[in-house]
């Protein structure tokens, strides 16, 4: 076996890695790679402090980028074994480490959903009426579960509680400028290597809540088509049981695994997580599954329109040389 991985190998890996979803497109990693061993950190100069002071989401993002490189790993003929926050006092921003090892066996799964990657894309547009079958469902409930996390599926009096969590969230940020500030930032305009250009935000939704989270910051934007969404949610809850960093990373690859596994049925998603930026509404919206833990992530499931994803930078912005 060679020290090192090869270059061609090396750039498949992070063109995996960095395809992951992140808050606003914000691509909040970088990568070291140091013989077989790849270190999954996060990027300090790409942080959300109004709308994410604490860093989960920064950590649920380098989780899931973590997962596409194991399944790139084993798509190239490698397994992998992967520490998550492993020295959380020593190096807080070392989220992942992932060792690879050439192997003459392969996880079929794993294999499979590395196909998904490129599909995967955030899709924020109405959705049809077909609801997703219980045979889905509990495809994507065994995908959280295989990562570690509780996927819950959130009934119709959870999800108007929910939409009244939206509103109350709505009404909180009216005079909070600074997070209007950030997302015009990161949102709008044509974003070519990074945040969420107009072309991906969907269209306006005709009612109010709506069902997906109305990122336009922009006057532009604010005025973009609007359009009936579903009345009838697919909606879910992803948690874990407990809520240190290596718990949030947990969370990030039980997302992606989801995403993914959504992905390869014709099923994307969008998200609700602006009510998890308050502390107080994400417990809330735990007490809705009626299990104990903590809530990661508010995933709307809709059947997949087509689209592409937002783009990405160059992969020489994320590697640490």
């Amino acid at each position: 076996m060679s020290d090192v991985l090869p270059a061609a190998h090396v750039d498949f890996l992070l063109a995996a890695a960095v395809a992951a979803p992140s808050m606003h497109n914000t691509q909040p990693w970088r990568f070291r790679v140091d013989g077989h061993v790849v270190d999954v950190c996060l990027d300090g100069s790409r942080t959300l402090p109004a709308e994410d002071p604490t860093g989960r989401a920064m950590r649920i993002a380098a989780g899931a980028a973590t997962f596409n490189l194991r399944c790139a790993a084993e798509s190239l003929g490698y397994s992998t074994w992967f520490g998550l926050a492993p020295y959380p006092e020593d190096e807080p921003d070392l989220l992942a480490r992932v060792v690879l090892e050439p192997s003459d066996t392969r996880d079929d799964e794993l294999c499979s959903l590395a196909d998904q990657i490129p599909h995967r894309h955030t899709d924020r547009n109405p959705s049809g009426t077909t609801p997703l079958t219980e045979d889905v469902k509990v495809s994507l409930l065994q995908a959280a579960y295989a990562e570690g996390a509780q996927l819950t599926w959130l009934g119709e009096p959870e999800i108007r509680a929910v939409r009244d969590m939206m509103l109350d969230t709505d009404l909180r940020e009216i005079s909070d400028w600074h997070r209007s500030a950030e997302r015009a930032r990161w949102v709008g305009g044509a974003r070519p290597a990074e945040g969420v250009p107009s072309s991906a935000l969907g269209p306006r939704s005709a009612g109010y809540p709506g069902a997906t989270r109305d990122l336009g910051a922009r006057p532009l934007d604010k005025l973009r088509t609007a359009s009936a969404f579903e009345e009838h949610l697919d909606l879910a809850v992803l948690s874990t049981d407990y809520d240190e960093p290596r718990d949030q990373v947990a969370a990030g690859a039980a997302l992606e695994r989801v995403l993914l596994v959504a992905a390869r049925v014709d099923v994307s998603a969008s998200f609700l997580n602006q009510i998890l930026e308050y502390d107080d509404l994400r417990r809330k919206v735990q007490l809705l599954t009626q299990h104990s833990g903590h809530a990661d992530m508010i995933i709307r499931f809709t059947r997949t329109h087509t689209g592409t994803g937002t783009s990405r930078r160059p992969l020489a912005d994320f590697r640490d040389q």
